[in-house]
C-alpha cells in the first residue's frame, strides 16, 4: 500500500513538473502563426472594457500626433508629458489583455521628445490594425 501511494505521488509530482515546464517552453512559430487575430474583449471586466474603450482609446487618439506605417505595423506618437504617458501604460496594460498578438513597444526619446507607442506582430496584424483600428489612423 506504501508503495502505491509513493508511486501516485512521485507520478503527481512529475506530472506537475511536466506541466509547469511545458508553461514555459517558447511556442514554435508554426504554432503561433495558427493562433487567430481576435480580440477577446470578454477578458476585460465590463468597467476594464469601458475604461479601455470607451475613456482610454479615444483619449489616446486625440493626443496621436503621427502615424508611421512599418512593414509589420504602425507606430503611434504622442506629446511626452505625464499624463499621455499614464494613458498610454494603462491602454497598453488592457490591450495585452484582449489582444496577446501584438508585440506592443514604447519608446520614450531622448531630450523629452515624443513617445512611440509600436504595434506589430506576425504575418497579419498590419492588416487587422487597418480594419479594427482604422480610427487609430486618420
Amino acid at each position: 500500500m506504501k508503495m502505491l501511494i509513493a508511486h501516485a505521488i512521485a507520478t503527481a509530482l512529475l506530472m506537475t513538473t511536466q506541466s509547469a515546464k511545458a508553461q514555459n517552453v517558447v511556442k514554435p512559430a508554426a504554432m503561433e502563426e495558427s493562433e487567430p487575430l481576435a480580440c477577446n474583449r470578454l477578458a476585460l471586466t465590463p468597467e476594464q472594457r469601458k475604461r479601455h474603450f470607451d475613456e482610454l482609446g479615444p483619449a489616446l487618439r486625440a493626443r496621436k500626433t503621427a502615424v508611421r506605417e512599418l512593414p509589420d505595423g504602425y507606430e503611434f506618437q504622442f506629446p511626452s508629458d505625464a499624463k499621455t504617458f499614464q494613458l498610454l501604460t494603462e491602454w497598453i496594460d488592457g490591450e495585452r489583455v484582449c489582444c496577446p498578438f501584438f508585440e506592443i513597444a514604447l519608446r520614450l526619446e531622448p531630450q523629452n521628445g515624443p513617445f512611440w507607442m509600436r504595434l506589430t506582430g506576425k504575418n497579419g496584424v498590419k492588416e487587422f490594425i487597418e480594419v479594427e483600428g482604422a480610427s487609430w489612423l486618420q
